[in-house]
């Protein structure tokens, strides 16, 4: 699911929003009904315009401020490209991306998911780039780590830029934890334990629980596979072909989340919860955990829903050995419109280059962000190996503002990323019923939810893969 947000560490963009750039250009109506720009060409003016990067909203005053200053910097330096700004709803809503690739009315440069190359390939609808990215246009590329770099290729071909990815642990509130008698230092790490913690916090009353989870808007299925993978199970098998969920390790992560729902009701009634709910309840100081990456924290709970950043640690992903075999991971990437230019190519990775890759500078201007008070020091996103990583990780350390103390046990842990499965946001949402009637209704049959979504999904790989 998305993560990097805002095009910058620290604010979820608002579904529906269009922002123009720092030089008053009505962004919207300058691109066509196919998302197409109208602005001249380089062909004929040496100017190239090019549109989209899910840019903030002026509803955040302070990311919105900050891109524009960027795109003003960057559009100063190079004069014959103008950075059209775009906000669109796809950023957020993986259903508005399928649509527009269906229709072509994608950005020139529209961000997706770790795991969207197939839809839009199969929509036609992603160029080829590898021809345009090296370590001229790109510097730090060679220092990207693979990982992150294997959700936007295809074979030997290159379709995308990554610019963001993540890991997930078991996010806590400190505060409530203290509360009920609990070591904030030293997280759960078994289901059994999250069930005693769970249960001792929900005791403090208040409306507040111990646990929580989703089970909509695909959600529910981004989570499942999140815990299958640390209890040591896979959604799919290795070649992405059949489904694989229905195992003893499937089982086993529903039975816990269906324990702490109806045997401890360590969970809240209120279920069908998609994302965002629980950021803020755990800012609202309602909700004693729930999985999450790092940037849940310093981008969402802190900035916009106004918790206080003390009051949150992490450790590792639940299992039941208390060794998470896995961790689901994943992220961001852009990709270019198969109707772009080679001029608007090139000008999308020149501003790609410089808003989402280059330390010390648009997201990675960690001594705005501090200046500013975004929290800086998290341990995600991880980007970057040798020489990059080395340098970015003596930034985060200049710049920390955090406690990394309180994510010791999440840093220590060393999950292995897991990567996303195979036309994820499809499989996703067939587990999201599975994980709904889990979460409302106290006589599930887990074993026969298991065995209809193996079915969906089975269907949905078929297809997938010409069957």
């Amino acid at each position: 699911m998305h993560r990097r947000l805002h095009g910058r560490t620290g604010y979820r963009k608002v579904a529906g929003v269009t922002v123009a750039t720092a030089l008053g250009l009505a962004a919207v109506a300058a691109c066509s009904s196919n998302g197409t720009t109208s602005a001249s060409t380089a062909s004929n003016t040496g100017h190239v315009t090019v549109g989209g990067f899910c840019a903030p909203p002026s509803s955040s005053p302070v990311p919105y401020k900050e891109w524009n200053e960027d795109v003003a910097t960057f559009e100063k330096a190079n004069p014959n490209i103008t950075i059209q700004s775009i906000y669109s709803a796809q950023c957020d809503v993986p259903a508005t991306l399928t649509a527009q690739l269906a229709a072509g009315t994608e950005p020139d440069v529209y961000e997706t998911y770790f795991g969207d190359l197939n839809q839009a390939l199969d929509a036609g609808q992603a160029a080829d780039i590898t021809q345009y990215v090296n370590s001229t246009t790109v510097p730090v590329w060679k220092d990207i780590v693979p990982s992150a770099i294997a959700p936007v290729t295809a074979g030997k071909t290159l379709y995308g830029i990554p610019i963001f990815n993540y890991t997930q642990g078991l996010v806590i509130n400190r505060q409530l934890f203290t509360e009920a008698g609990l070591n904030p230092n030293t997280p759960p790490t078994t289901w059994a334990q999250v069930e005693t913690d769970a249960t001792a916090i929900t005791k403090l009353g208040h409306g507040i629980y111990g646990y929580g989870d989703y089970s909509a808007d695909n959600n529910g299925g981004w989570h499942f596979t999140s815990e299958l993978d640390a209890n040591g199970g896979a959604m799919t098998n290795a070649a992405g072909t059949t489904a694989s969920f229905d195992t003893t390790s499937g089982i086993q992560v529903l039975d816990a989340l269906h324990t702490l729902r109806f045997t401890d009701k360590a969970m809240s009634p209120s279920e069908a919860l998609g994302w965002g709910t629980l950021q803020k309840q755990m800012a609202a100081g309602k909700l004693g955990m729930y999985i999450a990456a790092p940037d849940d924290i310093y981008q969402v709970i802190v900035p916009i829903d106004g918790g206080n950043v003390n009051d949150y640690g992490m450790g590792p992903l639940p299992s039941v050995s208390g060794t998470p075999a896995g961790t689901l991971s994943g992220g961001d990437a852009y990709l270019f419109a198969k109707r772009d230019t080679p001029a608007q190519i090139e000008a999308g990775i020149k501003w790609i280059n410089f808003q989402d890759l280059t330390l010390g500078q648009g997201q990675y201007n960690l001594a705005r962000n501090k200046a500013v008070g975004i929290p800086v020091g998290f341990y995600e996103p991880q980007m970057f190996q040798g020489a990059t990583g080395t340098a970015y990780t003596a930034l985060l350390n200049k710049y920390t503002t955090i406690n990394e103390s309180y994510y010791s046990t999440f840093v220590s842990a060393n999950e292995k990323p897991d990567g996303q499965p195979a036309d994820d946001q499809a499989l996703y949402k067939s587990l999201d019923p599975v994980m709904l009637s889990v979460l409302t209704n106290p006589n599930a049959n887990i074993p026969q939810l298991l065995a209809g979504a193996t079915t969906a999904v089975n269907q949905i790989l078929a297809n997938a893969n010409g069957g």
